[in-house]
């Protein structure tokens, strides 16, 4: 039996703990790891909220900024509980949650500031939870994304936490875009501002393009013993350099990725979804559900600003009541440049797409929240659009009602390292219209189980969005045969987590 430790910024196991797909693999892979009987250990930051109804387990004494202080870990209780996984939070007064989901903050002036501050204390923490045999001996510590990078740093340069050097670390891209990159010196959220005490290797950690600069993801590419893309094609995108916005790949790190792939330690392995044990919307609940979550939204103090939106949003349901739609298309997604470029380089395009199914009676649902820009570009186009339902928010009710209910699921996404919203919607026989790039690639098959488009620029890929979406009307509305058999193909497409967790076995989890 192995014991290992899933460490993360985000675990969607436990409630209000999820930006993205990130906290789905988090819930879901250990799940899968429990399930031939290994010991999971997750744990995540507690953002001040989350520990206010665990158990607290013990204090955890550790060097910031050349000061004792003190963080705490606790025990927390998973929204399911699953045999063999216990779920973690570590709370200090400066992990604090963000205006991202309440967990990411979004640092315009100065990126990944505030963020820094709280994953270098949050890592530090787990560290001294590892030293202090809270999660026994860990065999495998399985990090994700720059937040956890930091805890590779601690074992190849901290003295005091040379008990890491005993476990084989993990390390998951889920986003390369995102890198974490902070000041090695002079700057409050800088590594030597932090850990004056640690003498490391410049080269191993700084960044190729800002010498004076750590790149956590980096530093996780370079020092960890396996490294993980979360579906084939991505990994083959980010090894070569990136020419954007055409094509978005290494983002500087090419050069690492392929160094680590002809040493054997990168891989590509596609992300699963649940089949088994999920939740299960009730047909013909997405406009009551809609309803009843704004009517909770408004009455939150934290929901006020969103008022005009959320009460737009409602009217238009309303009148949904009464005179349903007769194609749904939507999108559930953070509100990013990855998700929704297409859309902000473009309106004009959304906007057609949105003409187009006025005229066949159609709605366009969009459900997220994420960068304030992103967020006005939709509010404001959803004023002026009465068939565009934006929900600015997050609500696991309406999300799976989307996922059953819609005709046609819409993936815009400038890049995606894997995705799940795609299967996720398959797996209810919902077709998907996606752009052909990364992870989707791996698992919609243009007018076999969904749609597809793709352009050699990015004029000429809106273009082809556009014209995409336009035939998936015509074939719904014409060729109902077809629709049917792809639909069915979407439905029997399996992307299983444990075929993907035998891999992780087989080219992860060995050492």
């Amino acid at each position: 039996m192995k014991n290992f430790l899933f460490v993360s910024a985000e675990n969607d196991a436990l409630a209000n703990c999820k930006a993205g797909g990130m906290a789905d693999v988090v819930r879901d892979v250990p799940r899968q790891l429990a399930a031939t009987g290994d010991q999971v250990h997750v744990v995540v930051p507690a953002y001040n909220r989350l520990h206010k109804t665990g158990r607290f387990i013990t204090e955890l004494k550790i060097c910031i900024q050349g000061k004792d202080t003190v963080a705490e870990i606790y025990e927390v209780a998973p929204k399911k509980q699953i045999d063999g996984i216990t779920h973690y939070v570590i709370h200090h007064p400066q992990i604090v949650e963000g205006n991202i989901a309440h967990i990411y903050n979004d640092d315009p002036e100065e990126p990944f500031f505030t963020d820094a501050v709280k994953y270098f204390i949050f890592n530090t923490a787990v560290a001294q939870a590892v030293k202090q045999n809270i999660f026994d001996h860990v065999d495998i510590a399985h990090l994700h994304d720059w937040h956890t990078a930091l805890l590779v740093f601690h074992r190849e340069y901290n003295p005091a936490y040379e008990v890491l050097k005993q476990t084989h670390f993990v390390y998951s891209i889920h986003n390369l875009s995102l890198q974490g990159i902070r000041p090695l010196r002079d700057n409050y959220a800088s590594v030597e501002g932090f850990f004056p005490e640690i003498h490391f290797d410049y080269h191993q950690i700084s960044d190729t393009r800002y010498p004076d600069c750590i790149n956590l993801m980096a530093v996780g590419i370079r020092l960890c013993d396996q490294v993980h893309t979360v579906s084939p094609s991505y990994m083959q995108d980010i090894m070569k350099p990136s020419n954007k916005p055409e094509f978005i790949g290494g983002e500087g790190l090419e050069h690492d990725l392929i160094a680590a792939h002809q040493q054997g330690r990168l891989h590509g392995i596609l992300n699963g979804v649940n089949y088994a044990n999920m939740r299960v919307a009730q047909k013909g609940k997405l406009y009551t559900n809609i309803l009843k979550q704004i009517y909770r939204w408004i009455q939150e103090e934290s929901k006020k600003y969103k008022a005009d939106i959320l009460a737009n949003t409602g009217e238009k349901v309303v009148e949904l009541l009464d005179n349903p739609p007769s194609f749904i298309a939507s999108s559930v997604a953070r509100m990013t440049e990855q998700k929704f470029y297409f859309f902000k380089r473009n309106p004009l395009a959304l906007k057609a797409i949105l003409e187009k199914l006025k005229a066949n009676n159609g709605i366009f649902i969009l459900l997220g929240t994420g960068e304030p820009e992103y967020e006005v570009l939709m509010r404001e186009i959803s004023y002026q659009h009465s068939n565009f339902i934006f929900i600015n928010g997050q609500s696991e009710d309406i999300i799976d009602s989307i996922y059953l209910e819609s005709d046609l699921y819409f993936m815009p996404s400038l890049f995606e390292p894997c995705g799940i919203s795609q299967m996720l919607a398959m797996r209810n026989g919902v077709l998907c219209l996606v752009h052909h790039t990364g992870g989707l690639i791996d698992t919609v098959q243009d007018g076999i189980d969904g749609f597809a488009f793709k352009g050699e620029s990015i004029n000429e890929t809106i273009n082809n969005m556009v014209t995409s979406f336009d035939a998936c009307l015509k074939i719904f509305n014409e060729d109902k045969t077809t629709w049917k058999k792809m639909r069915k193909k979407a439905k029997a497409a399996r992307f299983s987590w444990e075929d993907s967790v035998k891999e992780y076995y087989a080219k992860l989890y060995t050492y």
